[in-house]
């Protein structure tokens, strides 16, 4: 059994007066690919965003319960979010590559946390973009400007650019949504290869892929947590009759 990453316990979310998760818990284990998985506005990614505190930024949001990564609680009161964010990596739906160099986007994070020596820089740049399994088509070309790349380069950028502050858990919003079946087989072999390093967390509107990569699947439905098993047990063997149906596309 792999030790656990990341517990939430009795995590409740509001924006303003509608509550957006209920109750949550479980837990994520290190080195495993966990699934978040329901239909739209069910609260799969209000909960991710819960485990960087993503949802800081927006007005009105009001939590209660707790997070904990490695024991610490990211909610406690001295808790840098700078330093939480190096440590919990996200990718968005989209590709957002900013608007300079391949490079410049890899060297960004690190340069923030006080990273200068070009010579460390190249060296996390290469191992990002290598990890990444983008090192080969852009190795040449590193100074022109990542908006140039096609959008499955674009998002594997993003996911190298995430890796370049050594997180070790990495978030993914569907990050395969605004992308081609290629595009998105090789993300989904990326985070097969991935969660030897890293404990990843990833939310999906597609059965198929969450049952491909996934090591275990959170079923989410208005805000609760219905059902968190082994993505086999889940999808072969549900225990409530919500995840079933919802597995089966009779509903969502």
């Amino acid at each position: 059994m792999s030790e656990i990453k990341i517990h939430t316990k009795n995590l409740n979310l509001f924006y303003d007066d509608v509550q957006a998760l209920k109750n949550v818990g479980m837990d994520v284990l290190n080195n495993n690919v966990t699934a978040l998985i329901g239909p739209s506005g069910c609260g799969k990614s209000t909960y991710l965003k819960t485990l960087n505190r993503m949802n800081d930024t927006v007005a009105g949001v009001k939590i209660t319960g707790d997070v904990f990564i490695d024991g610490e609680n990211v909610y406690g009161k001295n808790v840098d979010v700078t330093i939480l964010r190096k440590k919990v990596g996200m990718v968005f739906q989209s590709p957002n590559p900013f608007p300079m160099s391949i490079y410049d986007n890899i060297a960004y994070g690190p340069r923030m946390h006080g990273i200068k020596k070009r010579i460390l820089l190249d060296e996390i740049v290469e191992k990002s973009l290598r990890d990444a399994t983008i090192w080969d088509e852009v190795r040449d070309r590193l100074k022109k400007s990542a908006l140039g790349l096609s959008g499955g380069q674009q998002q594997r950028l993003c996911i190298a650019r995430a890796l370049s502050t050594q997180p070790e858990v990495l978030l993914m919003d569907e990050p395969t949504s605004a992308l081609d079946p290629i595009s998105t087989t090789k993300i989904e072999e990326l985070v097969s290869e991935l969660k030897q390093k890293y404990s990843i967390v990833i939310v999906t509107h597609n059965m198929q892929q969450a049952a491909r990569i996934s090591d275990y699947t959170a079923f989410f439905l208005l805000g609760e947590l219905i059902e968190y098993n082994e993505t086999k047990t889940i999808f072969s063997n549900p225990k409530d009759k919500r995840t079933e149906d919802y597995i089966t596309g009779r509903f969502g």
